[in-house]
């Protein structure tokens, strides 16, 4: 079997989308015919010569030469996900917070300063206000509907503009082209945390230089396996990025590299089915008096739809609901009684979730986040929708009888 790595070559065109996935990161002739890329379980690699022992550099990274750096069953992955969002190159994690990590930790310093959106995932909040804040980065939290306007807060000493489109509790679409000329025009870079776009949205098209990604949600698929992604637009920034983020010893499972393999080859079909039920439900919901508000982009009443279709080309199945003033008691019974729609963090598995979003989930700084009612972040599964749609339609039952 061939153990060398180089950058991904790039597959014939045309071909949509969908069918580069299938092909990615898959090279049957290396491993007897076999359809898939095997598991490769292994730390220590047996090398040829002593040159080849006392080469470094660069070199660490090309090939296989020691498990943290990655095996056959790493670079397959990696490929597939550079191809997915039209990047250089991919660097695996063990899990999104540790792409976020591991991509801002490449590109800041003591001394430095961060621009990050206010609507951005609780822990890249927490990383950034405990450990960054600790190693002297300071960073500003910015109104993530700013736009071009950004560039009035970039410093000099302004290394990082970070996005979250849309943000995964309140699902505010960013002006990521004009965020990004703004950085760029100040010799910035700008980051985007791309989760919820997975499929649909190109980055780097867009104008982004890093893509990253919570793979546990869409591209693993099915609730099982913790991994992340770092792409970048160039192979310096590739090299960059896992010349710092092997510093910081981060290695995904390679049993978590095979499930995302596994997850990539069927996501088209996936999103599709996630995409259109949750349309319909956000549709359904709009519609229900206890409801005050639906927060998704795809729907025509969205603030950020006009944006979202500019920029994407579909969309997924997470979504938040603002309900109408309601008791704690009555939102906890219509949540508890759930058939289909579970209490659970995270998204993008099979299973439909839900969880409430009032209260401390949600931080602001920047900007202030005043719904009518309590929140909830709905996620919609592979389930028939009518299923769903009746499931929701009892907790509206449960809600109304004690108010």
């Amino acid at each position: 079997m061939e153990a060398t790595h180089s950058p991904r070559p790039h597959l014939p065109v045309p071909m949509k989308k969908e069918t580069r996935l299938l092909h990615a990161g898959r090279h049957p002739e290396r491993y007897h015919g076999a359809v898939n890329v095997p598991v490769f379980r292994a730390s220590t690699i047996l090398l040829p010569s002593v040159a080849a022992m006392e080469s470094g550099g660069r070199s660490l990274f090309e090939g296989v030469r020691y498990g943290r750096f990655g095996t056959p069953t790493t670079f397959a992955l990696e490929d597939t996900v550079a191809e997915l969002e039209g990047g250089a190159r991919c660097v695996a994690t063990s899990s999104g917070l540790a792409a976020i990590s591991g991509a801002l930790m490449a590109f800041l310093k003591c001394g430095d300063h961060l621009l990050m959106t206010d609507s951005a995932y609780a822990p890249t909040r927490k990383f950034c206000d405990e450990v960054l804040a600790g190693l002297g980065i300071e960073t500003t939290y910015y109104d993530p509907l700013i736009g071009g306007d950004i560039a009035a807060l970039i410093r000099p000493n302004t290394r990082v503009v970070f996005t979250e489109s849309p943000g995964s509790l309140t699902f505010e679409v960013q002006d990521i082209p004009a965020i990004a000329a703004a950085a760029h025009a100040a010799g910035a870079i700008v980051m985007i945390d791309n989760t919820w776009g997975v499929l649909h949205f190109q980055p780097f098209e867009k104008g982004a230089d890093i893509s990253i990604q919570a793979a546990t949600k869409y591209i693993v698929g099915h609730a099982d396996a913790m991994l992340g992604t770092i792409t970048t637009a160039t192979e310096a920034l590739w090299l960059k990025v896992k010349s710092s983020v092997a510093a910081f010893g981060h290695s995904p499972g390679t049993e978590e590299m095979y499930l995302g393999l596994r997850g990539l080859r069927t996501l088209p079909v996936r999103l599709a089915h996630h995409g259109a039920t949750a349309l319909a439900l956000t549709r359904w919901l709009e519609a229900r008096p206890e409801v005050d508000r639906v927060l998704y982009p795809a729907l025509e009443s969205d603030p950020g739809h006009a944006l979202w279709k500019r920029d994407f080309g579909g969309a997924c199945g997470l979504f938040g609901v603002i309900l109408k003033p309601a008791s704690k008691a009555a939102v906890d019974a219509m949540l508890d009684g759930y058939e289909h729609f579970k209490l659970g963090f995270s998204w993008g598995g099979f299973e439909s979730l839900v969880i409430p979003t009032g209260g401390h989930s949600i931080h602001r700084t920047a900007t202030r986040w005043q719904p009518a009612g309590p929140s909830l972040r709905f996620h919609a599964g592979l389930e028939a929708v009518e299923d769903l749609i009746a499931d929701l339609e009892r907790g509206f039952e449960r809600l109304t009888a004690i108010g």
